[in-house]
């Protein structure tokens, strides 16, 4: 364990054009759903579409600044996808509630802030996941593309989508 100084990422950004948000209730104590969760080198073991997790730098909390990768599904295809967050840890027993927050600095993600929190009610644990997507900027990129491309006719955003889907209708020569 580093005794690095432990990285500060304040409260969750309000400003995030999309967020989702992921609850669920889990039949077992807070500290050990915490521990399984902060274990990130782990996921891959536990959550089959993470293909690695590695710190290239651990901090005393046990957070730090780690390298995730997993394949994303984008129609019948399993993309694999790389980005970097910077990790902060309060474990319960602190002086805060217990939470692990990330802000992607890298990768195709870079941007995103995610936060993972728990809460004791009763025997169950309460943990709630919620993803802050950017501020559009990728999304502007992809249909500044399109504007310009000379096989686009029209393009939109996907109403039904959590990820920030843009939809296209080209128009193919014959």
């Amino acid at each position: 364990m580093s005794t690095g100084i432990p990285l500060e990422l304040g409260p969750m950004p309000a400003s995030a054009e999309m967020r989702t948000v992921d609850e669920r209730m889990v039949d077992a104590p807070l500290a050990r759903i915490f521990r399984l969760a902060a274990d990130v080198e782990r996921w891959p073991a536990l959550l089959p579409h993470y293909r690695y997790v590695r710190f290239v730098d651990r901090r005393s909390d046990g957070g730090g600044i780690v390298d995730m990768s997993a394949n994303r599904p984008f129609g019948v295809v399993q993309w694999p996808t790389w980005w970097q967050s910077r990790m902060a840890v309060h474990a319960p027993g602190g002086s805060r509630p217990p939470s692990i927050r990330y802000t992607h600095i890298a990768g195709v993600t870079r941007g995103m802030e995610v936060e993972w929190t728990f809460e004791e009610m009763g025997a169950m644990t309460r943990v709630r996941i919620v993803h802050g997507r950017g501020r559009g900027i990728q999304r502007g990129i992809v249909q500044a593309t399109l504007e310009r491309h000379p096989l686009v006719r029209m393009f939109w955003d996907d109403p039904g989508s959590q990820l920030g889907a843009t939809i296209a209708e080209l128009h193919l020569p014959k």
